[in-house]
């Protein structure tokens, strides 16, 4: 059966063909226009169904009044429920306690690990991570929580060495950078693509958690969002290329917008992308339906077990 990444980019909306305000459209984007056959990653290029690629735009507002949140949009996603709605409203950054304890009854990872299949979460956390959770002086967001509900082992510094793991910038030279970090080896985004598509072929379920994105939304420039921008498409560039003759799926989408829009300067009511990369077939089954953040988990779901999730 078909593997599947899950390549999650928060804070990423479909925006504007607008270079003074979107970085997405500023950055110098070659993987993407190649994927996309010269088209940028804006609402007006969806829908596409290209040769390598296909591109959708998906609700994130759920139906529920209010600026989209990361908590409550990741849980969409990670349980195909409603989570705004079930909980009264969108929130985010860390879950509420209804949040989480809807994370803990079910979620993908847990059902993919269920049925024995193997799941991962490929970011590394590093001690100082772990530690503050263990104190009770962080919490977890969405993912790591629902990935640590289902048994999965959130990764470690010495998976970051071993080259089993992803630091959260792909590439390691911002944890490096970090003081106290344990040192890592300091990848070119290509070879973090190409990483990351080699660990995922030991998983049915693979999924990274990429936040800078909508730390950058927040609080960078737009000059060092564009930068961000192109080391994420060189990333893309190294995954794409390595992913080229697999009959498997990446999935690469986001919980909310912000990035797309520098003069909003937060969290947006854009919809966000789904690009799929992969077999046609495999792109068109997942598509299929595809209208908001709940849909991904049944299509998920479908594409490892060739059944409805």
């Amino acid at each position: 059966m078909p593997r599947l990444l899950f390549l999650f980019l928060d804070g990423v909306g479909l925006g504007e063909e607008d270079p003074a305000r979107n970085p997405l459209v500023a950055a110098r984007t070659p993987a993407l226009d190649r994927l996309l056959q010269g088209r940028r990653l804006v609402l007006a290029s969806a829908p596409l169904d290209g040769e390598r690629a296909t591109l959708r735009a998906v609700d994130a507002c759920l139906g529920v009044e209010g600026t989209p949140q990361s908590a409550s949009g990741q849980a969409a996603l990670l349980t195909g429920r409603n989570v705004p709605a079930e909980t009264g409203g969108h929130y985010g950054p860390k879950p509420t306690p209804q949040i989480a304890a809807i994370l803990r009854q079910d979620n993908l990872f847990m059902q993919v690990t269920r049925a024995g299949r193997a799941a991962a979460l490929l970011n590394a956390y590093p001690p100082r991570y772990f530690e503050a959770i263990d104190r009770g002086r962080r919490l977890y967001s969405a993912i790591p929580l629902a990935a640590a509900a289902a048994g999965v082992p959130l990764l470690t510094a010495e998976d970051l060495q071993s080259g089993h793991a992803l630091s959260a910038d792909f590439t390691a030279a911002g944890w490096v950078a970090q003081p106290g970090f344990p040192p890592a080896p300091v990848l070119t985004p290509a070879e973090a693509g190409r990483l990351l598509a080699g660990l995922s072929r030991s998983y049915d379920l693979a999924w990274f958690d990429y936040w800078p994105s909508d730390y950058a939304g927040h609080r960078g420039t737009l000059a060092e969002a564009v930068g961000l921008v192109e080391t994420f498409d060189a990333v893309l560039g190294g995954l794409a290329a390595a992913w080229e003759d697999r009959e498997d799926l990446v999935v690469i989408t986001s919980d909310h917008g912000n990035l797309e829009d520098f003069e909003a300067r937060g969290h947006t009511l854009r919809p966000v992308p789904a690009l799929l990369i992969g077999p046609a077939r495999l792109r068109r089954d997942f598509a299929d339906n595809l209208r908001n953040l709940t849909d991904f988990a049944p299509a998920v779901l479908r594409t490892i077990f060739g059944r409805p999730g």
